[in-house]
């Protein structure tokens, strides 16, 4: 019996079914033995490749880059910029998915010039369009024919709006219901008027909505024509925009919206997501947007948002690095949602929208849009967790703060240590630059170089250059930290 169970636990299955066969000849056995011979070989190769692969990743350096800022200060066109210069292939290829955005943005603007009209009178019988007796204006007959002819504007909102946020999400069914009721109407209350147009269509981080539109559009690097770019369905949003585009240059270009617009300071020139003056190009039926379109074009997002990317080869490395980037949103509900992101990071770009000296935030009007950069840059400034992280200042968009000045808008008007300064934008941009140096030196626990920059990330050119300068200084002092350099 014990023998019995013996032989029974040494028999192994799998060496029996790899035993030769009895009647194997001379030459079959060579054969067998060359077999498994070169299979122990490749065998062998591909556990050297993994090993190889796994002492790889462990040696590549990962660099966190964190973008700070209030809303609307340039970090989601930044973060593009980073993509359309380190990942072109990819960025090229999302072009077309971006014309969508440009759309809405086209709508977007005339529905502010129409809220901007809605409360304007209309004038008596051959009044012409005059001042009323209590000096407001009346809106002239032609450009209330002018909004009835853009009506069907009305309705390509809310296809676009369907188009990017998914209909399960309640902001987009809410915002549609409110926008179909709304946007185009002659007469509502002022308080209307300003939640009106004080709403913003908005996108959860991700590639959602850009995948919803992939499913119908791509394009290729340098299209000519539409047909080039693999679409197959009509584009119904730009064949509206196309036939809407003399009305909407016609509104656009009216003296009498240029004046209501002007007393109501609506500035649209100086808005992200403006095209108004491009009206010929971008809603020709053929158009694909353009790397400045996409830099240009406004699309709000709420959330945190991370963006992966391989850069080339830093500090003469073999390897790669690998970008983190992280966007996590600037209005103030979402501000305490930073501190969570401070852990590890390497570096942060913080975005000041200098232009802003006259104007309030969206989502508080008692709060000044200069006054809350300051504030934000000295809480992170102080913030003893990113002591040792690189603080990089981008004093964004120069080229409105330019044009303001230039209109003759006065900064001291608003910023009383200005003083009598000259109002430039040269005299102005190093004003803020030794600003906020100085609350930098202030307020950092430890003393830290100041990295400042005069931005305007809407142009390519510069920001490209910028960023080079970014990413280097960045990569370099990651390297050193981390002590392969």
């Amino acid at each position: 019996m014990l023998s019995t169970s013996k032989s029974t636990h040494d028999f192994d299955p799998l060496d029996e079914l790899l035993k030769p066969p009895a009647d194997e000849t001379e030459e079959d056995r060579l054969i067998r033995l060359a077999q498994e011979a070169e299979a122990r070989r490749i065998s062998l190769q591909i556990d050297e490749s993994i090993k190889a692969e796994r002492q790889q990743q462990k040696k590549k350096s990962v660099v966190r880059l964190l973008l700070l800022g209030q809303s609307e200060s340039g970090k989601s066109t930044t973060l593009r910029h980073f993509q359309r210069l380190y990942t072109p292939s990819a960025f090229r290829e999302e072009r077309i998915l971006w014309r969508s955005v440009i759309q809405l943005n086209i709508v977007r603007s005339v529905r502010t010039i129409l809220d901007a009209l809605s409360n304007v009178r209309l004038p008596p019988v051959d009044s012409g369009g005059e001042d009323s007796d209590d000096g407001s204006p009346h809106i002239p007959h032609d450009l209330d024919l002018l909004k009835m002819r853009l009506t069907p504007l009305r309705h390509i909102e809310a296809l676009l709006i369907a188009k990017l946020i998914p209909p399960s999400e309640d902001e987009a069914a809410s915002f549609v219901a409110t926008s179909s009721v709304s946007l185009f109407q002659s007469h509502r209350s002022r308080s209307t008027e300003r939640s009106s147009r004080n709403q913003e269509v908005f996108v959860r981080p991700g590639a959602t909505w850009k995948g919803a539109l992939a499913k119908t559009s791509h394009s290729d690097a340098r299209p000519t024509s539409l047909e080039d770019t693999g679409i197959t369905t009509k584009d119904e949003a730009q064949e509206v925009l196309r036939s809407c585009t003399n009305d909407i240059i016609s509104l656009w270009n009216d003296k009498f919206v240029r004046e209501v617009l002007r007393r109501r300071k609506i500035r649209l020139e100086e808005l992200p997501g403006f095209f108004l003056n491009d009206l010929g190009r971008v809603t020709a039926l053929d158009f694909i947007p353009s790397d400045d379109d996409v830099l240009r074009a406004r699309l709000k997002t709420v959330g945190v948002s991370e963006y992966r990317c391989e850069m080339e080869a830093a500090a003469g490395r073999e390897q790669g690095t690998e970008w983190r980037i992280v966007d996590v949103g600037g209005s103030r509900p979402v501000l305490a949602t930073w501190v969570p992101f401070f852990d590890d990071v390497d570096a942060i770009i913080f975005l000041a929208p200098i232009s802003g000296f006259d104007q309030v935030l969206a989502e508080d009007r008692s709060v000044n849009r200069l006054e809350d950069s300051v504030l934000l840059w000295k809480a992170v400034c102080s913030n003893r967790l990113l002591a040792n992280v690189d603080l990089v200042l981008f004093l964004n968009k120069c080229d409105i703060l330019d044009a303001k000045l230039t209109s003759g808008i006065r900064l001291s008007r608003y910023v009383r240590s200005y003083g009598d300064r000259p109002n430039d934008l040269e005299t102005a941009s190093k004003y803020f630059r030794s600003k906020f140096s100085a609350i930098h030196r202030e307020y950092s626990p430890l003393p830290r170089k100041f990295y400042g920059f005069c931005t305007s990330v809407t142009d390519t050119t510069t920001t490209a250059g910028i960023l080079a300068s970014v990413r280097d200084m960045v990569v370099r002092r990651h390297l050193k930290q981390s002590k392969l350099l």
